[in-house]
């Protein structure tokens, strides 16, 4: 009988050397495929919809454009007032000629020739203030703009 004694077996441990490894995977799996924003908003927008709508590739060369009520550090709306945001700065509509040359001198020579602006604005900004923007690119060269919106639902 003291054959078929029992031993007391401890379960081993588990193995964890290729931890670190699928740890740095999954890292550098979210750092690739992370996109970061380049600006912080000054400005809250809310995105007007339309039904006509096709998506745009940007490959360099992107100057952004926010209109829009100022926000503070919170994002809680400040004044009713619509200002202009370029990239990282506020700006007047006659500021924005000198804004998109500074930003143009930031680029490429490739990206120069394929600049677009990227307008977003507040769907209840007026007319007029989209026009004079409008105006203020012209004045700058920027001719290529695109305008940001949401497709409508079809309810």
């Amino acid at each position: 009988m003291s054959r078929f004694r029992r031993r007391n077996h401890d379960v081993p441990g588990l193995n964890l050397a290729s931890m670190p490894d699928l740890i740095f995977t999954v890292l550098f799996f979210f750092m690739i495929v992370t996109h970061m924003r380049q600006t912080e908003l000054k400005v809250r927008y809310v995105v007007p919809q339309g039904t006509e709508l096709e998506k745009t590739g940007h490959k360099g060369g992107v100057v952004y454009l926010y209109i829009g009520h100022p926000v503070d550090e919170q994002g809680q709306v400040v004044s009713d007032e619509t200002r202009i945001q370029v990239n990282d700065h506020y700006v007047s509509v006659y500021e924005i000629p000198g804004a998109i040359a500074e930003a143009r001198e930031k680029m490429s020579n490739e990206d120069r020739m394929r600049m677009t602006v990227n307008v977003h604005a507040d769907r209840d900004t007026d007319m007029g203030t989209i026009n004079d923007v409008k105006q203020a690119l012209r004045q700058a060269g920027a001719l290529r703009i695109n305008y940001s919106a949401t497709e409508k639902n079809k309810e």
